[in-house]
């Protein structure tokens, strides 16, 4: 019975890497692209409101704000957020707005208590919007000029409340690009994108890029104030919204893109602060998540080099599989199909960010953030 066992673990992973790929393959096929949403001609289209929040982004606003200006949608209007920066961002936001009188520019001084930064920010300038639709959206992201007609067009046509694009993702080199390719798949297998539109399914999503809500519905959940704690507050928007209506995910590439991070250094220090939020703080996760990973996705390559006969054609097989899933993977997430054959490599990145929040945050009693800490206790209470 114990020499069974083995062989039963390589035949249960081997089965395991096929459902997901089953499920990936598939599911990534049925993800919609907004770049190529139709673009139909309407006689009177609704007011939007774009709103983001800027923290010491003066770098980045000068490029990305022209291109949210440049959008060729006919009743728009900008809300900017300075939330207390300590550099020219506002300087530059201010500038900007009296160039064009759609952008209008709010500026935070003092945070008040129960709130993040972010989610403040989103939700002081969500509270000034007149638009029927609001899109919430990042300092840095740029768009394409049609990129609102197409999302609007599609949301009012599919009676939508909540409309997230992934964005593509530019300017990082090949070890970033690897990184990044593990973490589009681990994202794949934890959110499934395609199963949001599903009201059966409990999956959901959502994007700090592009969030776009329907206003009434938005404020009838509450606005941000369900999300006033939360780091990881772009996704359990999503949650927030389709618990209140119909939402879907789409891929933004071609439309929306962002310069994420330049260095695996910095996409470590960028996702400490965020990575133990989404297990909700809970240790077990965490551990849990890593154990896994290591027995289903690294154990298998290492027991090509240590196990013989019928186990060993079942690891090489889950091995296949395992790689041709993270290859055709990079097909939507936008990076280079080699990319997923060191997905391992990424993988181990991601692991050590997961047990790198996790240990710092414990550590620090809670998290840094945009120059303020939030302490663990009040950051657990907020649960959605």
């Amino acid at each position: 019975m114990a020499g069974l066992l083995p062989t039963a673990f390589a035949a249960l992973t081997l089965l395991l890497w096929l459902g997901a790929a089953w499920e990936v393959m598939r599911g990534n096929r049925r993800l919609r692209r907004l770049a190529r949403l139709p673009l139909p001609a309407e006689a009177a289209w609704p007011r939007v409101s774009l709103v983001f929040t800027a923290r010491n982004e003066g770098r980045t606003v000068g490029a990305a704000v022209p291109t949210m200006l440049g959008l060729d949608y006919p009743d728009l209007e900008l809300i900017a957020v300075d939330d207390r920066s300590e550099d020219d961002t506002g300087a530059e936001l201010d500038r900007l707005a009296a160039t064009d009188p759609r952008l209008r520019v709010i500026h935070v001084k003092a945070l008040p208590s129960g709130w993040l930064g972010k989610t403040h920010g989103l939700h002081a300038g969500a509270a000034q919007a007149t638009g029927e639709w609001i899109l919430f959206t990042d300092a840095d992201i740029h768009f394409a000029p049609d990129t609102l007609r197409r999302a609007v067009a599609y949301a009012r046509g599919h009676n939508l409340d909540h409309l997230a694009a992934v964005p593509a993702l530019t300017g990082h080199g090949p070890a970033l690009g690897v990184c990044i390719g593990a973490f589009s798949l681990v994202f794949a297998l934890f959110v499934r994108p395609w199963r949001v539109p599903d009201p059966r399914s409990p999956c959901h999503g959502g994007v700090g890029a592009f969030n776009l809500v329907r206003t009434s519905t938005y404020r009838k959940l509450g606005g941000h104030e369900p999300l006033r704690y939360r780091p990881d507050d772009d996704l359990k928007l999503g949650k927030l919204m389709k618990a209140g209506g119909w939402s879907e995910m789409m891929l933004g590439a071609g439309a929306i893109s962002v310069a994420w991070y330049g260095t695996v250094g910095e996409l470590v220090r960028g996702l400490t602060k965020n990575a133990f939020a989404g297990t909700d703080y809970r240790v077990w996760v965490v551990l849990g998540g890593v154990a896994a990973h290591f027995l289903f996705f690294l154990w298998p390559l290492a027991a090509l080099g240590l196990v013989l006969g019928l186990e060993w054609k079942l690891y090489l097989a889950a091995v296949v599989v395992m790689f041709g899933v993270a290859v055709d993977n990079q097909r939507f997430a936008g990076g280079r199909w080699w990319h997923g054959l060191l997905f391992p490599a990424g993988l181990l990145v991601l692991d050590y960010i997961l047990l790198r929040s996790m240990v710092v945050t414990l550590w620090q009693g809670g998290i840094t953030w945009r120059g303020t800490h939030y302490p663990l206790r009040d950051l657990k209470a907020n649960r959605l």
